[in-house]
């Protein structure tokens, strides 16, 4: 299934995308909550005219009855690799093999190239080289010639050897910064020199690349930002409540996202005499932790956690929102605060990676410096104390995203980087 390289700088418009235009899509895990934006993006593909068939390496993050209709559908047409098991894989293998003898050849020595003499590491490529089996027999199955996969973590390796063995077309959408703080262990450098071009969420996820790449790479690396339906995400009524401001944090209970230090912020605004919540929406390792922290600090009737919430009832979660507060030490550019913006909830949030891109301090939000407990105090009282601020904000925040992140202009750009970049 061989593919040729095409000019770096897309130029062709999404509306000229040929129709017939076929991309494998492959992910970690397919659907799930944290990577909705995946979801949203092959809707809008398939809408422009895309052929996009979608494999994931595990099963969604939820059950079939939690999911909503709409992820239950995209979960039916995905193929999972974990659910065929070691007979998928027993297969996959023989038919490669007697198929493609070369291309099992070159996966099994990249395999001793990427394992290094080291047992684990070995096992765990071969592991990777097995899932690429089912991956390239599947595209076979389905005709299609090229692979995208999200992030440039594990799934991303499983498509490096889906290039390596089959020879298709490979690309990568890198969102940063997980890939970039093991980017010896991920492979990353083998995965930019085999890649036909790498789509960047952010120009900082691109300047990370430029900075472990060689220069003659360059031109394979494109932005093409992520976005939110602005019609969907608009700005709702307040709900007449109790006189309480309520700050709103959406995400992954995790280190990375910086929750306890909110915790910490709250007793402090709480301590000055201020009116307010805190609601948590979301799951993860932390929320033990987190619920322990609340408890100590005395912040049981201040503090809700949501647990983790669907698409079809998110919006009504930001409807009661008065900030949105997201003070994470390591993010991508995250999508949740577009939702927010878009629906004219004023944000603080940290001075990391991508997000000084969508949030510009003091115009349409308030960044402060990662990890600082009285900055964040300082900015979320600020916000709490002036309403006028609150209102401009609002007003640019949404400024902001009608501008630059409006999903189905950016899918268009993305469509266009597609028709330039892969073979029909």
């Amino acid at each position: 299934m061989p593919i040729s390289s095409h000019p770096a700088n897309p130029t062709t418009s999404a509306a000229a995308a040929p129709p017939a235009r076929s991309i494998a899509y492959l992910v970690s895990r397919y659907p799930t909550l944290s990577m909705i934006f995946v979801l949203r993006e092959i809707v809008l593909l398939r809408a422009l005219g895309f052929r996009i068939e979608t494999a994931s390496i595990n099963p969604p993050d939820r059950p079939p009855e939690r999911l909503t209709p709409q992820e239950r559908e995209a979960a039916d047409r995905t193929y999972c690799i974990k659910r065929h098991g070691i007979p998928g894989a027993f297969l996959a293998h023989i038919k490669t093999l007697l198929q493609t003898p070369a291309g099992y050849l070159r996966g099994l020595t990249l395999v001793l190239i990427l394992g290094r003499l080291d047992f684990a590491r070995l096992f765990l490529n071969f592991m990777y080289f097995s899932e690429a089996l089912m991956v390239g027999q599947w595209m076979r199955r389905n005709r299609q010639s090229h692979l995208h996969v999200h992030l440039a973590s594990q799934a991303a390796t499983v498509g490096l050897f889906v290039h390596c063995i089959f020879r298709c077309g490979y690309s990568i959408t890198v969102h940063g910064p997980d890939e970039f703080y093991d980017a010896k262990g991920l492979y990353l450098a083998h995965k930019i020199a085999a890649v036909n071009f790498i789509v960047c969420i952010s120009s900082y996820a691109r300047s990370q690349l430029m900075y472990l790449s060689p220069c003659e790479h360059w031109k394979k690396f494109h932005v093409c930002r992520l976005g939110i339906d602005p019609h969907l995400f608009s700005p709702l009524p307040r709900p007449s409540g109790d006189g309480v401001v309520e700050i709103l944090c959406v995400g992954r209970l995790t280190p990375a996202k910086g929750q306890h230090l909110l915790l910490d912020a709250l007793r402090q605004l709480l301590d000055q005499g201020r009116n307010i919540r805190l609601r948590l929406a979301g799951n993860g390792p932390d929320e033990a932790s987190l619920r322990a922290q609340a408890q100590r600090l005395n912040l049981a009737d201040h503090v809700i956690f949501e647990g983790p919430v669907n698409q079809d009832r998110i919006r009504s979660v930001y409807a009661q929102a008065d900030i949105f507060c997201l003070p994470s030490f390591a993010e991508g550019l995250p999508v949740v605060l577009m939702e927010a913006l878009s629906m004219g909830i004023p944000c603080v949030t940290t001075a990391i990676t991508g997000i000084p891109e969508l949030i510009s301090n003091r115009i349409n939000g308030l960044i402060v410096p990662a990890s600082d407990l009285n900055a964040l105090v300082h900015a979320l009282a600020t916000l709490i104390d002036d309403d006028g601020l609150r209102s401009s904000m609002a007003i640019n925040g949404r400024k902001r995203i009608l501008e630059q992140y409006d999903l189905r202009a950016n899918v268009e750009q993305l469509a266009a980087i597609f028709a330039t970049q892969v073979k029909p």
